[in-house]
């Protein structure tokens, strides 16, 4: 069957909801139609622009009644950036939304019956990002540009700030490519593989104030390093370390396999709640560190530790959830398939005194089995997997071992909502979901889940 709707039909629709990247949802006869920048409730006219078997584009003329939730972006470069995509919604507007995606996703995918509790969301959610990863470049003029991208692309929108950044960031966002000409470091063009300074990140310590700049250059010698070093002192006067990241291979990654140390110290020192973490150029740690700590005690509330529980921490990363539980718990054991990761979680337990946590390398659906045999059986089972979900060996383990209780921390509602199925179906229960706002104007919510073994 064809659609019903062509090319260049000119339509005025009733915008049902959002798409997992921010664009509206309107439906003709049941045939949905994705229109950039509609809000649900809206009604819109729209341009018809491509029709494809299932689905089609449209772009938005005119909105005829807009969603009670509008209000005007904030940001200039809102409407050409990809890193935001929720900033013409209202923040209680956004949380709403995130709270009814989550439940829909829940019944949809995994026929999930479990109660979805109302989104935990920020009181300030702007300037919340704790690293910023910046792009170094030059335009069709020759002329240093450094910004984020556009959506979908790697085309590099030029700017001075970023709402959701730290200052510090703002500053190497605005001030620093107009220092590399005078430095003598041209920025990296990713088209032709020439130019020496790639990207800048910079990373900030909440708690303590501390700062890192890291340079990921193109190559491992640095004839300007000095010049460098001086001028990121003189733009950050609160940096207390700056790196240099070689990453010398034709690719999109941002970061190479080694790091050195330009200046000063080689980690800042960051804390949640009253936890403290070593974090280096390129550890894995969350960038919102308000919502961070709301998350992970979540997580603990939902393990309710009594004291007396022994934890496995599947996915445990650098050991930020682990060492939180093992304040509650008699012992918690953290794998994680990156050895890196393990150093730095083993550093981060010895850094804060912890006696009862162990971490090992390796693949979480390998290591826990043989925990089990060794007799290393858990009480309480933590995951946190990446987007991609739990591994399927994974799963099974847990529906073998049978811990009482499982606790489902996830960056992804549809693959949480597909795991928490097969948990079901194997013997568990959902007691209740909780969603966090980890990334306030942007489609993402994080969700935490607490099932029990019937």
């Amino acid at each position: 069957m064809s659609a019903p709707v062509k090319k260049n039909d000119r339509l005025t629709v009733y915008i049902e909801d959002l798409t997992h990247d921010g664009n509206g949802v309107a439906k003709i006869d049941g045939y949905p139609l994705f229109i950039q920048g509609a809000l649900p409730d809206e009604t819109a006219e729209v341009h018809v622009l491509k029709t494809l078997k299932n689905y089609g584009f449209a772009k938005m003329i005119e909105i005829i009644k807009p969603s009670p939730d509008r209000v005007e972006a904030p940001c200039e470069y809102f409407s050409q950036c990809g890193g935001c995509q929720l900033q013409h919604l209202s923040y209680e507007g956004q949380l709403k939304w995130k709270e009814n995606m989550v439940r829909n996703v829940m019944q949809r995918i995994g026929k999930i019956d479990a109660p979805v509790l109302p989104v935990k969301g920020m009181e300030e959610p702007w300037q919340y990002r704790n690293k910023a990863q910046i792009p170094f470049s030059t335009d069709e003029a020759g002329q240093e540009i450094a910004g984020f991208y556009k959506t979908k692309s790697h085309t590099i929108v030029d700017m001075e700030r970023c709402l959701i950044q730290t200052g510090e960031a703002d500053v190497i966002l605005a001030e620093l490519k107009k220092e590399l000409a005078t430095i003598g470091i041209s920025p990296y063009n990713e088209d032709t593989h020439e130019g020496m300074l790639r990207h800048v990140v910079v990373r900030k310590a909440r708690a303590t104030g501390e700062v890192m700049v890291v340079l990921v250059t193109k190559k491992k010698k640095f004839p300007k390093a000095e010049e460098a070093v001086a001028t990121i002192q003189k733009l950050v006067p609160n940096v207390t370390s700056i790196m240099q990241n070689i990453n010398c291979d034709k690719t999109n990654v941002i970061f190479g396999e080694e790091t050195l140390n330009l200046w000063g110290k080689d980690v800042i020192i960051d804390t949640i709640g009253d936890i403290r973490f070593e974090i280096s150029a390129r550890s894995f740690y969350q960038v919102n560190p308000i919502q961070t700590e709301v998350l992970y005690q979540q997580a603990l509330d939902y393990a309710d530790l009594q004291g007396d529980e022994r934890v496995i921490d599947a996915y445990c990363g650098i050991g930020t959830i682990s060492l939180f539980l093992a304040q509650k718990a008699k012992a918690v054991m953290g794998v994680e398939i990156v050895p890196q990761a393990i150093e730095d979680a083993k550093r981060n337990a010895e850094l804060n005194g912890f006696t009862n946590t162990y971490f090992e390398a390796g693949p979480a659906e390998e290591v826990i089995p043989r925990w089990y045999k060794e007799g290393k059986e858990a009480d309480v089972l933590v995951v946190d997997p990446p987007r991609k979900g739990c591994d399927e060996a994974l799963l099974t383990t847990i529906l073998e071992q049978r811990p009482k209780r499982v606790v489902y921390v996830s960056c992804n509602p549809g693959t949480l909502a597909r795991d928490l199925r097969i948990l079901e179906d194997g013997g568990y229960k959902t007691q209740e979901i909780q969603p966090v706002d980890m990334f306030p104007h942007s489609t993402h919510c994080e969700a935490v889940a607490w099932l029990e073994l019937v």
